[in-house]
This record gives structure tokens, C-alpha cells and sequence, in this order.
């Protein structure tokens, strides 16, 4: 990658040089000198960690929501034209009770009073999902871990009122207070999303900032098509990282102690 390229997605992406030296953990001065052109010739060893660092960015690009800026996204609602019988209020409007009519054949949720259609996951999501869900199953029985896996379709009444339902992939809890026999009643302690092109934008901008403000510790999302792992570790100062299918992912709430490698699940999907 060049520095002109580097430039390219600094100015896309919108950070300040001082955003991006905190993120990269290079020197503001550094990083200044040699983005601007102040120095003609960097050190390899600065120009190395450069690249990386914007491959890194130019990911997160591809995925198609970033960190940073997420908040100000504007959210598309998707409607699907057999479910456009069932909406009878204006978006914003809905509670738990019109979630709740909703016939069984139509997957809904609901976030902040609107309703958002869902299609049926494909082959590679539910691999996906039960690869993970044997993962972590296993991995907190061993450790003796007072915690349960949930997958989808299982309801969450994330913030506790009546206008948010919603169905996440997989979910981590730790605090079985939130378990009811009807379904969960608050913020699980961690969450992943598969991300397919009809959830991407509700995944990456609607339900990661409706996780943060609930008190979720801990949230992943996967792109299966692009093979990228973006996580969010909220309660380290929204610490959030970008890994590929070519990496161990740690999962940060466990001090260590749970990871995925998703070179294994690579292989496992390819079958």
C-alpha cells in the first residue's frame, strides 16, 4: 500500500491524525511526518506498521459501517412487501404486544418501536452459528463457568420496556437473573451477529448501538462473505478491533480465557 493510498482512506474515513495515532498507537508526529510528506523517506520498520494499520481501516471500509461515526448513521428500515399487511402504526410506534401478533412464519424484531423484517438465515450462517455455539458450550463447561449459550430464535427484551424485542444470534449470559421462561429480560453479557445483506446496516448500526446502551459487555459481528470478525469490547473503553478468517479472536471479557480460531471454522463452512 502506498502513502497516497493511506491518505485516500484517512480522508474517507474522516480521522483527525490524532484519532489516528491513538488508534494505531504510532506517534503523532511520526504518523504526521509521514502522511504529509514531510518525510521523503520513512523508516521501513514505520512505513510496516503504517500499512498494516490502514489495511486494517480499509477492512472496516468493506464491512460497511466503521466505529467511529456510527451514531450519526442514518438506519434503513427493511420492509418485505408479504409482511407490509401487518404494519398499521407509524414506525416508532409499535410495542411488545404488536411484535407478539405477529404470525410465527413472519421473523420480526423490534427496536425502538419499529418493526424490522427478517429474511431466513442461509446454509453458511447456521454452519456459523452451530460451530460457535459447540465452541463456546464447550469451552465454559470446562472452565466451570456459571454461564449458557443461547442461538436464535430466542426473544430478548433488551431494554427492558416495551418497545425493543429483538433476536440475536448467539448470546452469552453470565447473569441468569435476566432469564425468564418466556425468554431473556435485559443485556446478555456477550453477542454475535452473522451479518448477511439484508442485517448488515440494522447489525452494525442499530443493534451495536442499542448493545451499548443496554449494558452489553461484549459484541462481535461476522461477515461470512468477506471473512472479517469485527468485535466491540464496550467495557474497555469501546475497545474494538478487526480481525479475518485467518485469525484467533479473543474474546475480551474472559481475561483470556476463551478464543475462536476461525482458521478451523474456515474449514469447517468449506465442506
Amino acid at each position: 500500500m502506498t502513502i497516497e493510498e493511506m491518505r485516500n482512506i484517512k480522508k474517507e474515513m474522516g480521522y483527525s491524525y490524532e484519532q489516528l495515532a491513538e488508534l494505531s498507537g504510532i506517534p503523532l508526529g511520526t504518523l504526521q511526518k509521514a502522511l504529509n510528506g514531510t518525510t521523503d523517506a520513512p523508516r521501513r520498520k514505520t512505513v510496516e506498521r503504517l500499512e498494516q494499520f490502514f489495511l486494517q481501516l480499509r477492512r472496516a471500509m468493506t464491512v460497511g459501517e466503521y466505529y467511529h461515526g456510527y451514531q450519526n448513521a442514518v438506519s434503513e428500515i427493511i420492509v418485505k412487501e408479504s409482511g407490509a399487511a401487518y404494519l398499521s402504526k407509524k414506525q416508532g410506534e409499535y410495542t411488545v404486544a404488536d411484535y407478539e401478533a405477529f404470525p410465527p412464519e413472519e421473523r420480526v424484531e423490534l427496536i425502538d418501536g419499529r418493526i424490522f423484517f427478517m429474511e431466513a438465515p442461509t446454509v453458511k450462517h447456521q454452519r456459523i452459528l452451530g460451530i460457535l455455539h459447540s465452541i463456546f458450550y464447550r469451552k465454559i463447561k470446562e472452565k466451570e463457568r456459571p454461564c449458557e449459550v443461547f442461538v436464535a430464535p430466542v426473544d430478548v427484551q433488551l431494554d427492558k420496556n416495551d418497545y425493543t424485542m429483538i433476536q440475536p444470534d448467539l448470546m452469552v449470559v453470565c447473569n441468569r437473573d435476566i432469564i425468564t421462561e418466556k425468554r431473556l429480560v435485559g443485556a446478555p453479557d456477550f453477542v454475535i451477529e452473522v451479518l448477511s445483506p439484508s442485517t448488515r446496516r440494522k447489525d452494525l448500526v442499530e443493534k451495536l448501538h442499542k448493545y451499548q446502551e443496554a449494558g452489553v459487555r461484549e459484541f462481535w459481528t461476522i461477515d461470512p462473505d468477506k471473512e472479517l470478525v469485527l468485535t466491540f469490547c464496550f467495557e474497555q473503553d469501546n475497545d474494538y478491533a478487526i480481525y479475518s478468517f485467518d485469525n484467533v479472536v479473543p474474546v475480551g471479557i474472559s481475561g483470556g480465557e476463551l478464543s475462536v480460531d476461525f482458521r478451523e471454522i474456515r474449514k469447517e463452512i468449506a465442506l
